[in-house]
C-alpha cells in the first residue's frame, strides 16, 4: 500500500513521543534501529499496512507521533513475532506495536469503525467490569460500534450456537471481580506514573531514552522525512 511522502522539521516533532517509545518495555533498543527492512520483508501483513513495520518504528523514534498512532499497521500486526526473532538488533518490534496499540486506544485516536481495536476497548471494559467476557454481549457491542448490519449477515451462525449452549445471553461473571479491576487499575497507575518518569522534563528520562537534550535542541532545525 503506497502512502504520500511527508516531511516534517524537527521542531514539529513530538519530542515526548519519542521518549516515550524508547522508555517501554521492548522499545529500549529502538534508537540503534538501522532500518535494514527485515521486519517488513518478514511481515505476513506488510502488504496490507499504510505503513511497514520498518516505517512505524521509524516513525515512533523520531517523533511522528499521529502518524504512528493513526497507521492501521498497528492493528493489523498479527503477534507472530517473526520481525523481532530476525532482527539484527533484537529490538522486540511486536512489543513495540502493542505499546502503541495501548497508547492509541488511551488517547482515541484509532479509526472509529475500524473493529480491532474497538474488540481491543471492549474486551478489557468488560474484562474489568466482569473478571471475564460473556461472548455474545461482546460480538454484539463490536457490530454495534462498527457495523451494526453485519450482525443479521450471522444471525444463523448465531442462532445455532445458542442451540449449543455456545452462545450465552446472560452477562457473566466471576466471584473475584472486584480484585481483577483493583489489578487492572493499579497496572493502568503504575504505566502512568512509569510514562510521567519518562517524560523530558524528568532528567532520568534522557538516560531511558537514549537522548541528550542538548543534542535533540541542536537537532531542532533538521528535518526528518518519512
Amino acid at each position: 500500500m503506497s502512502t504520500p511522502t511527508s516531511v516534517k522539521y524537527q521542531a514539529q516533532l513530538d519530542q515526548e513521543f519519542a521518549h516515550w517509545i524508547t522508555g517501554v518495555v521492548g522499545g529500549e533498543r529502538l534508537r540503534q534501529c538501522i532500518q535494514c527492512g527485515q521486519c517488513s520483508a518478514l511481515c505476513p501483513l506488510s502488504a496490507f499496512m499504510d505503513h511497514t513495520p520498518r516505517q512505524v518504528m521509524h516513525l515512533a523514534r523520531e517523533g511522528f507521533k499521529h502518524e504512528a498512532l493513526q497507521s492501521n499497521a498497528i492493528w493489523l500486526c498479527a503477534s507472530c513475532y517473526g520481525c523481532a526473532v530476525e532482527c539484527p538488533k533484537q529490538i522486540m518490534i511486536t512489543d513495540v506495536m502493542y505499546a502503541l496499540k495501548q497508547r492509541a486506544l488511551r488517547e482515541k485516536v484509532y479509526p472509529r469503525h475500524f473493529s480491532i481495536p474497538v474488540l481491543a476497548r471492549a474486551f478489557f471494559e468488560m474484562v474489568r467490569a466482569n473478571g471475564r467476557i460473556t461472548e455474545s454481549w461482546l460480538v454484539i457491542r463490536v457490530f454495534f460500534k462498527t457495523n451494526v448490519l453485519k450482525i443479521f449477515g450471522m444471525s444463523r451462525l448465531g442462532l445455532n450456537l445458542m442451540r449449543t449452549g455456545r452462545f450465552r445471553l446472560r452477562m457473566e461473571s466471576i466471584r473475584g471481580r472486584h480484585e481483577v479491576r483493583a489489578l487492572l487499575d493499579a497496572v493502568e497507575a503504575a504505566t502512568d506514573e512509569g510514562r510521567r518518569t519518562r517524560a523530558p522534563g524528568n532528567t532520568s528520562s534522557s538516560h531511558v531514552a537514549g537522548h541528550s537534550p542538548g543534542r535533540e535542541a541542536e537537532a531542532g532545525k533538521g528535518a526528518a522525512v518519512v
